[in-house]
């Protein structure tokens, strides 16, 4: 239902406010005086907030985070969000919101509500408003026209209560001009990198102080868990043989999965899209769609499409000349669907209105569906119905060998009366199992989850069946310094190359400070960078941070700034303004911005000013 509104108030910061005005009043109804029904859930200023509009609410809210998982809430997201204090703190901010707008003398009339509802187009039929589409929308969605009216009323009041007071914002140019300079200012660095991998090979192995740094970071060589196994496997490959798939059977499993073989028809297509949303107000819809049948008129009449598309569309495939590429029916949102399979292969579309926009479509080609026929899948077939048949065989095979070891006792015992030989393994982790099936990762998962002297079920591989029995369990063991020497002379070197790639950036920093700049040959130019955006080459975004917040007289930083194990200098060699980025488009847009969050700040504190000197009470006993 609230894609059915149409929002009076032009910035899309006062249009989210005007949309929880909407949610709340349209849906639940809040401001009705109950007459001190002890059913409330809050009362404001007087004014009681019922529990049947509360847990309405709730459930809405529920509802949509439901949709947004997939139709299941995890365990314990309501709890830890407080859905409940959220549901009552927007019902009572928009209580607050309806007298606020009454206290500055706002009305709307009778007549004025029945017009903004006749012009909705979820009431019209044939572009005129429909009494009994009406009743049947409202109907569909629980709502009296008495209840609905009333609700529209009051987020129509509040819409202009809203739009008052953000209509007292006022932006300085100076501040537009400041905001400008901020975003488009542009740097020029050189850049110079001291690597720690470079001072490895002189750092100094004292056993002393390795002995030290090892006893420091012993943790971090503690061994993983080991097991021994034995196992027995059964190979898929081995009972190929014995299957013998009939011609007959083939024919009937073809029969039985057609549609497997049959590709529905696949039409090409490019589009060029205009955006417009349900948010968006008539006067945008209506320059939007003069557009594009300005740039529908010019396809119709020869121009590249790809070219047009390129030029005008808004969509994801602009850049490639609106290329959808091939797709079946069902695939794109149902009006724009229907347009495509109902053309012809070059022509163009009318304007079709999705959720998206507006699209002009032309069709590319069209691919007929197709079936494969028998000859052709045969052999594709086969080699699926004898791997089918061939693992039933084996899992039977090994079915009943997992049985007889659990008559036989242990898998030891079973050998011996089988003569059937165990395969074993010595002593692996996790992260280094022996080469063939034993490095299957779910043959790991189901043995490192079984405990010494435990028997796995069945465990399926891709290439057969396995049955494991953990002979024995090695626990993570703290090694001694001699074992691992080599590892951790290795990350001693590295963790001592930092501190001495450090040292060394510094001494490099003073001695650019002392010359006024910074010198070598090993310079990185990175040409003109902003703040945001494309940066520097190899220069990472830190370093560019970093050189935009020095003070504008200042060229060289205070200390090297360190990513990973690299310290990097720089120089800033120019400062400029990109005015060739700087168009009257972007200052317009830019201005809305900073005039949107002016008036959400206005609007804010005018709501935080009224809840301050209202009384609020609110029933904790219902809300737990």
């Amino acid at each position: 239902m609230l894609n059915i509104l149409r929002k009076r108030a032009q910035s899309t910061v006062i249009q989210g406010m005007v949309l929880l005005i909407a949610v709340v009043f349209i849906f639940w109804g809040v401001g009705t005086n109950l007459n001190n029904n002890r059913n409330a859930v809050a009362v404001v200023n007087g004014e009681e907030i019922s529990l049947q509009t509360y847990q309405r609410a709730y459930d809405r809210m529920v509802e949509n985070y439901r949709q947004q998982f997939g139709g299941q809430v995890p365990q314990g997201l309501l709890e830890g969000l407080n859905i409940k204090g959220q549901v009552i703190n927007q019902l009572i901010q928009a209580e607050l919101l309806r007298q606020g707008a009454a206290e500055m003398g706002l009305m709307i009339s009778k007549e004025a509500t029945q017009r903004e509802i006749q012009e909705m187009e979820a009431f019209q039929q044939d572009g005129r408003f429909d009494l009994n589409r009406y009743k049947e929308v409202l109907s569909q969605s629980r709502l009296t026209p008495t209840s609905f009216e009333g609700g529209m009323r009051n987020d129509m009041v509040t819409s202009q209560a809203v739009e008052a007071i953000g209509s007292f914002a006022l932006l300085p140019e100076v501040e537009v001009q400041q905001w400008l300079n901020f975003s488009e200012e542009e740097v020029s660095l050189a850049v110079k990198t001291v690597k720690s991998s470079d001072f490895e090979d002189k750092v100094e192995v004292n056993d002393t102080e390795l002995a030290t740094w090892f006893d420091q970071h012993k943790a971090q060589y503690i061994s993983e868990p080991k097991i021994r196994l034995q196992y027995l496997f059964f190979d898929f490959a081995d009972d190929l043989d014995q299957v013998q798939v009939t011609e007959d059977a083939l024919k009937a499993r073809y029969a039985g999965e057609l549609d497997k073989f049959s590709t529905p028809e696949q039409r090409h297509a490019r589009h060029i899209l205009f955006k417009v949303t349900d948010q968006d107000d008539e006067q945008v819809v209506a320059t939007k769609k003069q557009l594009a049948e300005e740039v529908l008129a010019r396809a119709r009449s020869g121009e590249d499409f790809a070219e047009l598309a390129r030029q005008y569309s808004e969509g994801p495939t602009g850049e490639k000349g609106g290329d959808l590429g091939f797709f079946g029916r069902g695939q794109m949102v149902a009006a724009f669907d229907d347009a495509v399979f109902s053309m012809q292969p070059g022509a163009v579309s009318e304007l079709v209105r999705t959720s998206f926009g507006f699209h002009i479509i032309m069709l590319e080609e069209v691919r007929p569906a197709s079936t494969r026929t028998f000859e052709e899948v045969r052999n594709e077939l086969a080699g699926t119905m004898k791997k089918e048949e061939g693992k039933a065989i084996t899992f039977k095979k090994s079915s009943a060998a997992y049985e007889a070891i659990i008559r036989a006792g242990s898998i030891a015992n079973y050998s011996e009366q089988e003569s059937m030989a165990v395969q074993e393994t010595g002593f692996f982790d996790r992260s280094q199992p022996p080469a063939g099936i034993t490095a299957d990762p779910v043959l790991l998962q189901a043995a490192f989850g079984l405990g010494k002297g435990e028997l796995s079920s069945l465990v399926e591989l891709n290439k057969g069946y396995a049955i494991l029995f953990v002979d024995d369990i090695q626990q993570p063991q703290e090694p001694e310094l001699a074992d691992v020497r080599d590892q951790v002379v290795d990350d001693y070197r590295r963790e001592q190359a930092v501190d001495l790639a450090r040292i060394a950036a510094d001494e490099q920093l003073a001695s650019a400070k002392e010359q006024g700049t910074l010198g070598g040959d090993e310079l990185e130019e990175t040409g003109y960078v902003k703040r945001t955006g494309a940066q520097g080459g190899t220069v990472p975004s830190e370093v560019i941070t970093d050189a935009f917040s020095l003070a504008p007289a200042v060229q060289l930083p205070d200390r090297p700034v360190g990513v990973g194990n690299i310290f990097y200098l720089y120089e800033i060699r120019d400062r400029r303004l990109d005015s060739a980025a700087v168009d009257e488009n972007k200052e317009t847009q830019l201005k809305e911005q900073l005039l949107s969050t002016l008036q959400n700040r206005l609007v804010t504190n005018w709501l935080a000013g009224l809840q301050e000197k209202a009384e609020i009470w609110t029933n904790s006993a219902l809300l737990q």
